[in-house]
């Protein structure tokens, strides 16, 4: 059986600013690590066929966990589709992410299905740590910060 996660979330920002932070790396490493962990983005192409490496930093013990994988499908503010790959062999196999984004009423609604999950990571311990990272990604989309 797959191990699969999926989630729902609804965010008070409009289409471009959301999928900005999926796509820009700055943003992306600072709201997609779960807490008690800093994220750096190594190289990021987002193309189809375009690739991406990044790591996860455990703050507490300096433990890294590095990752990379290929953007299959890119339509801008609409759908990525991207592989995740472990660099550390104990986490074999590559996890398939598909990212949905569509304007609501109230800003952007977002899909995320992230399957083929290594049996080592517990299906709830990833759900979780989708949450908080999705928590950290409302607090950096949801201000409308004017230019000075």
């Amino acid at each position: 059986m797959t191990s699969q996660v999926r989630l729902h979330r609804v965010f008070c920002a409009p289409v471009d600013r959301v999928y900005k932070a999926f796509t820009d790396a700055d943003a992306l490493a600072k709201w997609m690590s779960p807490y008690g962990f800093t994220a750096k983005v190594h190289h990021q192409e987002v193309r189809e066929g375009g690739t991406y490496r990044m790591s996860f930093t455990n703050f507490s013990t300096g433990t890294q966990h590095a990752f990379h994988g290929v953007y299959n499908e890119v339509i801008p503010e609409k759908l990525l589709r991207y592989t995740d790959e472990f660099e550390n062999p104990a986490l074999p196999g590559k996890i398939q992410v598909t990212v949905e984004f569509s304007a609501v009423s109230v800003g952007t609604e977002v899909f995320i299905t992230q399957s083929d999950l290594p049996d080592v990571i517990p299906v709830d311990g990833c759900y979780l740590g989708w949450q908080e990272s999705l928590q950290q990604l409302a607090l950096l989309v949801t201000p409308n910060i004017p230019d000075e």
